[in-house]
């Protein structure tokens, strides 16, 4: 009787060594699959001796390759200052920091492939996106606007910012549906506004033409050719093309069609790298740097813009 507990005891601590060793494994190879960007962001840039950071090129204000061919903007200006912090908290002063071009389309899986530690582009935070990358506290209140050329039918204007019949679905056979049928709409691939026009179009039943192009150049560029209507995108870069364009060929509504928080992207799961990325926006958005900041890219920071950035602060 003894004997046979003495074996089942054994018996029972061997399959348990069995399990433990076999859980080990799995870990081990789980943690062997892992993407890059899931393990420890500053442990591993402080490892690579490199901090690698994203960039949008053609996202003016916020980021866009500027004449000599460098990395420049308000976010850029912003991961400058982020870049900083880490060299500071690594205790690394000679850190180098690699600047890499995005795309729209691929922006959020280059974070998630641990290709770019930080996104410092245009994206809007989303719960979609969410699921993908996480993101910092905003940086900007940004949302969709429109791009039409200055010659652009007073109709469409008016249709655009909301006046009737966009309150409700068009009706069949009618002139307004007529003439938004005839038009072509521009979005961005992979930006929020390719979604939202759809959305739209779909809401109020109109069969218009959409196009969709890979980066914001080339809708201004259709704009201006007279291949696309509307340039719909992020009212903030639109303003900046309007801006560009000398000949004063195009023009942007006065209106907002959403809001859509704009904020830096890294690693979903980084807590420390969060934490760091977040006391140091805190940090500008309460100090004087702020105002000159704000002004190089957007223009005098107002009350409502102020008001913003101080709600956006964490306290320490």
């Amino acid at each position: 009787m003894g004997c046979t507990v003495k074996r089942e005891q054994h018996g029972s601590a061997v399959r348990l060594i069995v399990v433990t060793v076999g859980l080990l494994i799995a870990a081990l190879l789980t943690a062997v699959h892992m993407s890059p960007a899931a393990a420890a962001t500053l442990d591993r840039v402080k490892a690579a001796g490199k901090l690698t950071l994203g960039y949008r090129t053609d996202a003016q204000p916020f980021s866009y390759r500027d004449s000599s061919g460098g990395p420049a903007g308000y976010s850029v200006t912003l991961c400058q200052k982020i870049a900083d912090q880490v060299k500071a908290e690594l205790g690394l002063p000679t850190l180098s920091v690699e600047w890499v071009p995005v795309t729209v389309p691929d922006r959020l899986s280059d974070v998630q492939q641990g290709k770019i530690d930080l996104l410092c582009g245009a994206a809007s935070a989303t719960l979609t996106r969410m699921k993908e990358v996480s993101f910092s506290i905003p940086i900007f209140p940004g949302g969709i606007g429109a791009l039409l050329r200055a010659d652009s039918p007073s109709r469409l204007r008016d249709l655009l910012t909301g006046a009737p019949p966009l309150s409700h679905p068009v009706w069949r056979g009618s002139p307004a549906l007529t003439f938004l049928e005839k038009k072509t709409f521009a979005v961005v691939k992979g930006s929020t506004s390719e979604p939202w026009l759809a959305g739209r179009l779909k809401q109020f039943e109109i069969d218009a033409s959409v196009v969709v192009i890979e980066n914001y150049d080339a809708g201004v560029q259709r704009v201006l050719d007279r291949k696309a209507d509307v340039l719909f995108g992020d009212r903030a870069i639109l303003l900046q093309a309007a801006k560009r364009n000398a000949s004063e060929d195009l023009f942007v509504l006065d209106r907002l069609f959403t809001y859509e928080p704009i904020a830096l992207g890294f690693a979903r799961g980084d807590e420390d790298l969060r934490l760091l990325v977040d006391r140091t926006l805190s940090r500008t958005y309460r100090s004087k740097e702020l105002g000159p900041l704000y002004s190089k890219w957007f223009g005098s920071l107002e009350e409502g813009e102020a008001t913003f950035f101080q709600q956006s602060a964490l306290p320490e």
